[in-house]
């Protein structure tokens, strides 16, 4: 089920023990990766957060950086940072926030579900335009396909937007009954609830003809019931007996399409975004006369709730006092903070041109400063007489983990400034 083009936790929607796991990408999409990408030796995998190194594995495919981040290539617009963060998977990490919430959703579907849905964890981000795009219905023309939303590879390949890119994939290759889980990529803002690298778990579950015949309602109002039934009780399993409420919407791939809202603290919280399946993506992918109902969620926007995490940088952190606070099994347990540093704030002012976007600027100081930046905000602008536009943006600098020095914050911001005006082609003021 996927969402476009917002990311979580701002919004909910993926494109929307012992646990027997299949994790392995299918076989078609290893082959397919196995020709498209070299294969230098992936180097052993470093604890926690690492730098980029110069190759990496996912599901069993070899992903060398040169494969990925291709300076001289125009289409190309992956930064090293985003390179950085393939492999690393937090959602297969048991005794992080994101696994445990992960294997809390996998015990609820174990329990109600018995052996019925197959669990993928492992599959390669790397995916066609084709997949991410069009098989999930995205119109040609939406913003979510621009170089200023999507990481692309190349003109045909991109890091993928949500986990419904590999959709079509297991329809195609006979899974009826799927939960996909991975981190997704999306160039996007900076601030306490948005990061260019996240993660999702989508939900499919397809419904022959015989199991509706019977039932009074045609296959869409059947499989829409059993999507309310099963998503309401997934939502009382992670956040107790809630107060819950339907709101209708509108996604390309599903009709009809909702999202789930629960009373969560003083206020409605939207969990998930769902809907019955598109036909035309079930008649594709050789299940004419079925119907099909999907979800989508996102993992940090519910973790941070539920275990009061206040800023989604946290969840890449390495340091012991972050790390050590959860355990595997126990979901809920609340974040105790172990620093209040103060943030460190520099402005900066530029005229700008008609290729300016604020994605693009969010990248360049991502680049530099790296996860030290904690909100790129827009605190000023206006035109002058000649029709040229300023922009002035509030940097704000602070570590989560330990205290940043002036000589640090100053070398920063001139080397942001001075990226800013080469990259961005903007004048500086």
């Amino acid at each position: 089920m996927a969402t476009l083009p917002m990311a979580p936790p701002a919004a909910a929607i993926s494109s929307f023990t012992t646990r027997p796991l299949y994790s392995p990408s299918s076989r078609s999409h290893r082959l397919l990766l196995a020709r498209f990408f070299s294969a230098a030796p992936a180097p052993a995998r470093a604890k926690g957060l690492r730098a980029a190194a110069s190759a990496v594995e996912v599901g069993g495919v070899k992903i060398a950086r040169e494969d990925v981040v291709k300076e001289d290539d125009p289409t190309n617009n992956v930064p090293d940072t985003i390179f950085s963060k393939i492999g690393l998977q937090l959602h297969r990490r048991d005794n992080h926030p994101l696994g445990i919430l992960k294997n809390t959703i996998y015990d609820y579907f174990d329990k109600n579900f018995t052996g019925q849905f197959d669990k993928f964890d492992d599959l390669c981000p790397l995916v066609s335009v084709k997949q991410n795009f069009d098989d999930v219905l995205v119109p040609s023309d939406h913003v979510s396909r621009s170089y200023n939303d999507t990481y692309y590879v190349d003109g045909q390949t991109v890091l993928r937007c949500h986990t419904s890119a590999h959709q079509a994939e297991l329809l195609r290759d006979g899974h009826t009954h799927f939960l996909v889980t991975g981190d997704v990529y999306r160039r996007d803002s900076i601030d306490s609830t948005h990061y260019p690298v996240f993660h999702q778990m989508e939900g499919f579950h397809v419904f022959s003809p015989d199991e509706w015949s019977g039932s009074g309602m045609d296959g869409t109002a059947y499989a829409a019931a059993e999507l309310k039934k099963t998503l309401e009780g997934l939502a009382r399993h992670l956040f107790g007996a809630v107060e819950m409420r339907w709101v209708d919407t509108y996604f390309p791939f599903t009709n009809p399409s909702f999202e789930l809202e629960i009373y969560f603290q003083d206020d409605w919280l939207e969990v998930l975004g769902c809907g019955v399946t598109e036909q035309e993506i079930l008649k594709r992918n050789g299940r004419r006369d079925h119907v099909a109902w999907a979800f989508g969620l996102g993992l940090e926007r519910l973790a941070m709730v539920l275990f009061d995490i206040p800023d989604i940088r946290l969840f890449w952190s390495n340091d012991k006092r972050f790390t050590s606070q959860f355990s595997e099994g126990k979901l809920g347990v609340k974040f105790k903070p172990f620093s209040k540093f103060p943030p460190c704030y520099k402005d900066m002012s530029f005229w700008i041109n008609d290729a300016f976007t604020e994605n693009n600027l969010c990248e360049v100081v991502r680049g530099i400063a790296g996860d030290l930046v904690e909100e790129v905000k827009l605190i000023d602008n206006f035109t002058n007489k000649k029709g040229m536009t300023s922009h002035c943006y509030r940097i704000a600098y602070r570590s989560m983990e330990r205290s940043l020095t002036d000589e640090e914050i100053n070398n920063l911001q001139l080397n942001v400034r001075e990226a800013v005006k080469d990259k961005l082609k903007v004048e500086l003021r």
